[in-house]
């Protein structure tokens, strides 16, 4: 699989819906006033990356994501289109230590991608942080795994979540990443993916190499999810 024609930005629009009430904004601030939001509170860092869908790695897309720890070997995001304050929702990845995903059956690790090419070929980043910093963060990263689902295909320009969750993938080697959705993020966030590949390149991938069940798409066979209907009990 290669990437294949221009790769649309992920980009805020004006969502189908009345314009928010002045009535709401201040329940909306109560609330915030008097609850707790101990979950969305832990998440501590913002990484930005690109996702394919495992069917089709023509279609990529933008990926911001809001990670939380919840131990030293998983941590779970949310991912927006964008880190602006209107972005989307648009999916939600889970990220397991080499050893986690050592444990899973056989069948499950094809819903998983490794992420040792993410970083050190430079495409994933923490926004704003130094390079130091960053170097440090994201040499754990890369021995990890992840799985991830978007509910909202905003490649296609639909206005609301329509549709199945469609399970998402992440590349493996040089070439894959569109270069005019490359170019656009290393330009809107004034990063280079050379640059960052030059600075990590001593960072290694999992301990005993990127499992051959995960990037089930190498195979040549893409997973696409379908419904069907079954009997109610």
């Amino acid at each position: 699989m290669a990437a294949s024609g221009p790769a649309p930005v992920a980009r805020a629009v004006t969502l189908p819906g009345e314009p928010t009430q002045t009535s709401t904004l201040a329940l909306e601030k109560g609330a915030a006033a008097l609850q707790s939001f101990k979950p969305v509170n832990r998440m501590h860092a913002h990484l930005c990356a690109f996702h394919f869908y495992a069917y089709d790695m023509g279609r990529q897309v933008e990926a911001h994501h809001y990670c939380t720890h919840y131990n030293e070997e998983m941590r779970q995001c949310a991912i927006f289109d964008t880190p602006d304050a209107d972005a989307r929702l648009i999916g939600i990845e889970y990220i397991v230590s080499e050893r986690l995903f050592k444990t899973l059956p056989d069948e499950e690790k094809k819903f998983w991608h490794s992420h040792d090419y993410e970083v050190m070929g430079g495409i994933l980043f923490l926004p704003g942080v130094p390079k130091v910093a960053e170097r440090a963060a994201l040499s754990e990263v890369a021995k990890t795994y992840g799985k991830v689902f978007h509910f909202w295909q905003v490649d296609k320009g639909d206005s609301l979540p329509l549709g199945l969750p469609q399970l998402m993938m992440s590349f493996t080697s040089d070439g894959q990443l569109n270069p005019a959705l490359a170019a656009d993020v290393e330009r809107r966030f004034n990063v280079s993916f050379k640059d960052n590949a030059e600075y990590r390149k001593n960072l290694t991938g999992p301990d005993e190499g990127v499992h051959p069940n995960a990037n089930s798409w190498r195979s040549g066979k893409g997973l696409e999810p379908a419904s069907r209907e079954v009997d109610c009990e």
